[in-house]
């Protein structure tokens, strides 16, 4: 077969450019990375290999060995693990076929420090070996095939993929380094980035050099030795390596269970937002092994998806070595397993949020949207999971827990009062909840489309149901002192107004269910809100958005009897002819409130021509 010569993806070629060419000031970190993807397909193969162990019958001790050569200025990293075939070489070194990969690539800014910390979120694994090299080579046999194949580049844009002579099992990466980059092959400095970044790699890592090997690590799962032993860094670049990414962990959860159940669990939660946190897969990232032995890290069972920015490994004593995808999917073990991990991963988030609330509120901007999620899935867990919820609220600009609600709550109030929509900015300024803030009574505002669905799931806390104030009567009435509300204008003569109000339901017609007086505006002349029985009017936006609802239920109109402009018009019902220029303002009116709302208005056209018209009659007046 002849040499092939293909072209990068272009999101690789972006991300090639800015690892090659960027000022990133650790560069040995790329020895991690290639140890970690060294180590992975290593724990592949040793999983394979215990139901078929004529793959790992030539050659039975697994590990990496690093090879330096200063007179050739290059340094391999070999292993003998999985290896590549053709197609893998092809798909995994050439393209990222990760979703959301061209979303994340769009992110990038072209300020090389700002977008080298973002590449770390994203995980440049292999690339990174362009950091200290000009020209990479790949020799790759995979287990179980004869051929093997020879992958090169300069990362300039193009790689090559051709037949390679007979070479052992697994991963051979041959790295030419660039002259300032010659420190990497000295066994000294190899030692030392070894002992910081990959002292906990569960197999050996040996350096050949001066004609002998040397294991550089102690080569124990670190998971396995009691937490006083383990140090901060130690934790620290385990989670570099099980998670592949760059930033510190926000929190570390490191814990054995015993007794009927035995397991141990490392679990960490990021400090940074990974960049597939809201991928639709919701795949989870934390790896299952049965003693030592890494089963597979994509365990759907193991963990809730509400829980998928964890990173770390569980490791079981009683699971079957050879347990197979179909029984973990029916375990009762692991789902035991999933149940006592899941409530001691929620209460150690409660001690977060309870002994510290800065660094707490930190996590929920970066996953409290996720952790919404299981309120809408996870009943058992409900009463953990409600405590641990944050809200943006009209009380001002911090977060807000619903205890903190209903201890603020004004005599009177029984509901808890939501706004849901895609602005925080837009809803502290929505007209909905002014005659809220009118009486001091809190609105929280949510912003996250789950939002539409935890809430009519949990319905209520502590007996306080959750009320959307987008929706029903406004019940402002019964809360507070009334004779202390505050008061700016009067109202419109009642009868005026219901004069109006039947003119304004007679023009619009089967454009509304109905229009009515409001206490819940004061400042903007009118509103939409949905019915008591309807869904609320955000979340039959995002269904329209998304094709799941065909057609919106009619909203009602409801106008301010204490607006001047309300007032003028129903001063000129009993006028002569009067009665078409207000079914125009009736219809300016109501798009007015359709703008609020952030909809597209029905009529474009029409709506201009009757703003001309009244526009035009008020300059003529």
């Amino acid at each position: 077969m002849p040499q092939e010569k293909r072209s990068f993806q272009a999101e690789v070629s972006r991300l090639l450019d800015i690892v090659a060419h960027s000022l990133y000031s650790e560069k040995q970190i790329f020895l991690r990375e290639l140890i970690s993807n060294a180590s992975d397909a290593c724990d592949r193969l040793r999983y394979l290999a215990l139901t078929e162990p004529g793959l790992i019958a030539d050659d039975p001790e697994i590990k990496v060995v690093l090879t330096p050569d200063k007179a050739q200025r290059t340094l391999t990293i070999a292993d003998n693990g999985i290896g590549m075939n053709h197609d893998e070489l092809v798909e995994n070194l050439g393209t990222i076929a990760r979703s959301g990969t061209a979303r994340f690539v769009q992110q990038l800014s072209g300020d090389q420090r700002k977008d080298m910390s973002l590449i770390g979120q994203f995980g440049v694994g292999f690339y990174s070996a362009f950091m200290v090299a000009d020209h990479v080579e790949v020799v790759a046999r995979k287990a179980g095939e004869e051929q093997a194949w020879r992958w090169t580049s300069d990362g300039k844009g193009e790689f090559t993929v051709e037949p390679a002579e007979k070479a052992g099992r697994g991963t051979t990466i041959i790295l030419h380094l660039l002259a300032d980059a010659t420190e990497y092959a000295e066994p000294v400095r190899l030692r030392q980035i070894v002992k910081t970044y990959s002292d906990h790699i569960a197999l050996p890592i040996r350096l050949a050099a001066d004609g002998k090997e040397d294991t550089l690590n102690t080569a124990a799962a670190l998971w396995t030795r009691p937490r006083s032993e383990i140090t901060a860094d130690q934790y620290r670049e385990f989670y570099h390596h099980v998670a592949h990414a760059f930033d510190e962990p926000w929190l570390t959860l490191h814990s054995k269970a015993e007794g009927t159940l035995e397991y141990t669990s490392l679990l960490f939660v990021p400090a940074a937002k990974p960049f597939d946190l809201f991928d639709p897969v919701r795949k989870p990232h934390v790896k299952l092994y049965v003693r030592r032995v890494f089963i597979t890290e994509d365990c759907a069972e193991l963990l809730p998806a509400y829980l998928r920015f964890l990173r770390g490994i569980v490791d079981s004593e009683d699971l079957p070595l050879n347990v197979s995808r179909e029984m973990l999917q029916n375990n009762p073990m692991l789902a035991k397993m999933r149940g006592q991990i899941t409530k001691r991963v929620l209460s150690e988030l409660a001690k977060k949020a309870k002994d510290a609330p800065e660094d707490y509120a930190k996590f929920w901007e970066n996953f409290g949207a996720v952790l919404k999620e299981g309120l809408y899935e996870d009943h058992e867990h409900r009463d953990q999971l409600l405590p641990l919820m944050r809200f943006r609220s009209t009380a001002g600009d911090g977060l807000v827990s619903f205890e903190e609600y209903v201890a603020r709550m004004k005599p009177g109030q029984e509901a808890i009062y939501t706004i849901t929509g895609d602005d925080l900015e837009l809803l502290r300024k929505s007209p909905q909840i002014e005659g809220y803030r009118a009486k001091g009574v809190e609105v929280l505002l949510l912003t996250d489309a789950i939002d539409e669905f935890w809430m009519p799931a949990v319905g209520a806390y502590e007996a306080h149901a959750l009320k959307s104030v987008t929706r029903g009567a406004a019940d402002l009435a019964k809360i507070g002192d009334a004779e202390k509300a505050p008061e700016t204008r009067p109202d419109t003569p009642v009868g005026a107004l219901a004069s109006l109000i039947a003119l304004f339901k007679l023009s619009l017609g089967e454009a509304v269910k109905d229009v009515r007086s409001s206490d819940r505006l004061t400042d903007s002349a009118v509103c939409l809100v949905a019915d008591e029985g309807d869904l609320d009017m955000h979340l039959e936006r995002l269904l329209k958005q998304h094709r799941q609802l065909a057609a919106t239920a009619k909203r009602i109109l409801e106008v301010n009897p204490r607006h001047p402009l309300i007032a003028r018009l129903a001063a000129m019902v009993d006028k002569d002819g009067a009665a078409g220029e207000l079914g125009d303002f009736a219809w300016l009116l109501l798009d007015q409130a359709r703008i609020l709302e952030g909809e597209q208005l029905p009529d474009p056209g029409a709506f201009a021509r009757r703003l001309a018209s009244v526009l035009e009659r008020g300059l003529a007046a």
